[in-house]
C-alpha cells in the first residue's frame, strides 16, 4: 500500500519531522512492503520553520541571539530561502516551552520574534514569511513592534490601506519588497469573548479573574491603531501578535494549508491508500484550520478513498468535529497503554502508534 504520514509536530514534546519517523518505522515492522510517503506539517507554530528546511533542502539557518519569552537571552535562528525571503518562527523566539515550564501569563513578552524579524531584515531579506503558532504571551504585539522600531507617540498613524507608508510614519521600518506573509493557525479576533485573552490566556496561565483586564489593555492598545480592524480572523493569533503584525501591513493567511501547499502535498496524496496524520491534542480547536483537518479535507479532495488515520496524544473533543474533513478516522491515543506516554516519551509512543495503525489496515 502507498501510505502518507502527514502529522503536525506534538507540541513541545517532538518535531513534525520525528514524529512522521518514529509514525514510519512503527508502521514498518508490520507491513515492511508499504511504501511510506513522510510529510512533516506545520501550521505556523513548532516545526514551520523545519517544514520549509525540507521543502527548501538549499536554505540556510542563520543563528540570532534574541530576548526570550522570559527576558532571558535565547539562541536560536531563521531561515534564509534561495529566492532571498526569511522564515521567522515565533515558537523559536518567545514560544511558550521557552519558560521552561514557568508560565508568565502577564509578563511573558514576544519582543525577541521582532527581534529575530529585525535581524533577517538586516541581512537583506527581501520578504518574509512568519510562522506566529505557539506563543507565551497575550501582549498584543506591542514588543514586536517596538523591536521593529515604533515610534509609540506616533502608534495611531500605523495601519491601513498603504502598509508602508503608514508604517514609516509610525517609526516602523518599511515592509520588505516581498511583503510579510503570516502564517496562524487560529482565527480568533483580538478581543472579546473568543479572543487572544478569553481563548488563549488561560493556557498561558492566565487566572479566570484576570482575562477581563488583560483583554482592557488589549482593547486600548487596538485603539491606537483605528485603521487596523481587531476583529479581523487571525488577529487574536499567538496573544495578539497578529494584530501587531496587521498594524504593519503584513498579510495574515492560515498556515497549514500554505505549508501544505509549499510542500506539494496535494500531489503526494494522489493513489494514497491510507493517510496518517496526527497532532499533540486533538481539542476543539482542531476542525478549525489545524494541520489534521488540513490534511483530512485534502484526502476528500485528493484521495476520497483512502483510509484516514488519526495519531493523538491527548483527546479532548469528540471526534465527530472531523465528519465535515473525512469520512473515516481511527483513532490512536495512549497507545502505550499508559496515559502519559505522549509526553514522557513521544517518539515511542509515535512508535507504538504507527505499529497499531498498521495492524488495523492489514
Amino acid at each position: 500500500m502507498r501510505v502518507v504520514i502527514a502529522p503536525d509536530s506534538l507540541k513541545g514534546t517532538a518535531t513534525a519531522v520525528d514524529v512522521a519517523g518514529a509514525v514510519r518505522d512503527g508502521w514498518l515492522t508490520e507491513r515492511p512492503d508499504d511504501d511510506l510517503v513522510l510529510v512533516p506539517m506545520a501550521d505556523g507554530g513548532e516545526g514551520t520553520l523545519d517544514a520549509f528546511a525540507v521543502a527548501y533542502p538549499d536554505a540556510e539557518r542563520v543563528p540570532v541571539r534574541v530576548t526570550g519569552p522570559d527576558g532571558q537571552p535565547v539562541g536560536t535562528h531563521w531561515l534564509r530561502l534561495p529566492d532571498g525571503r526569511a522564515v521567522v518562527e515565533l515558537a523559536a523566539t518567545s514560544g511558550l516551552p521557552l519558560l521552561g515550564g514557568v508560565l508568565r501569563p502577564e509578563t511573558a513578552t514576544s519582543r525577541g520574534f521582532g527581534e529575530a524579524i529585525a535581524a533577517a531584515l538586516d541581512a537583506g531579506a527581501t520578504g518574509l514569511v512568519l510562522g506566529i503558532g505557539g506563543s507565551a504571551s497575550t501582549d498584543g504585539g506591542r514588543p514586536v513592534l517596538e523591536a521593529l522600531g515604533l515610534d509609540a507617540g506616533d502608534a495611531g498613524d500605523v495601519g491601513g490601506a498603504d502598509g508602508a507608508a503608514s508604517a514609516a510614519a509610525g517609526g516602523l521600518r518599511p515592509l520588505p519588497p516581498g511583503g510579510v506573509v503570516v502564517l496562524t493557525d487560529v482565527v480568533s479576533p483580538l478581543l472579546g469573548p473568543t479572543g487572544a485573552a478569553a481563548v488563549f490566556g488561560p493556557q498561558k496561565g492566565l487566572p479566570a479573574d484576570r482575562i477581563g483586564a488583560v483583554d482592557a489593555r488589549l482593547a486600548e492598545w487596538a485603539d491606537r491603531f483605528p485603521a487596523v480592524d481587531p476583529t479581523t480572523p487571525g488577529a487574536g493569533a499567538a496573544g495578539g501578535v497578529g494584530f501587531g503584525l496587521l498594524a504593519w501591513g503584513a498579510t495574515l493567511v492560515p498556515g497549514a494549508r500554505a505549508v501544505a501547499d509549499l510542500l506539494g502535498l496535494p500531489g503526494l496524496l494522489g493513489g494514497a491508500d491510507v493517510v496518517v496524520t496526527g497532532e499533540g491534542r486533538f481539542d476543539e480547536q482542531s476542525a478549525a484550520g489545524k494541520v489534521p483537518s488540513v490534511v483530512l479535507a485534502l484526502r476528500d479532495a485528493h484521495a476520497p478513498a483512502a483510509t484516514a488515520l488519526l495519531v493523538a496524544g491527548e483527546v479532548d473533543a469528540p471526534l465527530d468535529a472531523f465528519t465535515a474533513a473525512a469520512s473515516l478516522v481511527v483513532l490512536a491515543t495512549q497507545t502505550t497503554g499508559e496515559p502519559d506516554d505522549a509526553l514522557r516519551d513521544p517518539l515511542r509512543f509515535a512508535t507504538v502508534a504507527g505499529q497499531r495503525l498498521a495492524r488495523l489496515v492489514g
